[in-house]
């Protein structure tokens, strides 16, 4: 894989009006041609233009998908000196269904002993009056 281009933050920052550049995880995106298809709308990508977008990024929760078209608009990195080394929060992504463990079993037992509780509670109460 060919070494990608080194940027300091500050030329991303200063790059010119027209090009919408910005960083996530230390990656330089030039996501121009991007602009009108990006289905969030373009003033999300323009309101980062030469900022570091990763934790916004991170918490809009992006599809699989999202992510691997990423790979498209990648221009470069920042230079190892200015890196946050931030890396992509793990948890919650669009498009991944979530699984639900089934503790059907579990829910059972302790239905029967609320029951049983309930029931002695009651057998008591109503033993007393």
């Amino acid at each position: 894989m060919a070494e990608l281009k080194q940027f300091k933050r500050s030329e991303v920052a200063s790059a010119d009006s027209k090009i919408t550049r910005f960083v996530i995880h230390d990656k330089v995106y030039d996501v121009t041609a991007f602009l009108n298809e990006h289905p969030g709308g373009e003033e999300v990508l323009l309101d980062h233009l030469g900022k570091d977008a990763s934790e916004d990024f991170d918490d809009v929760g992006h599809s699989t998908d999202a992510q691997d078209l990423m790979k498209k608009y990648l221009i470069g990195e920042i230079v190892q000196e200015e890196r946050t080394n931030s890396k992509p929060k793990q948890g919650w992504v669009a498009g991944q269904p979530k699984q639900v463990e089934n503790n059907s079993s579990t829910d059972t037992f302790y239905l029967y002993v609320i029951a049983f509780v309930a029931a002695i509670v009651g057998f008591f109460w109503l033993r007393s009056s």
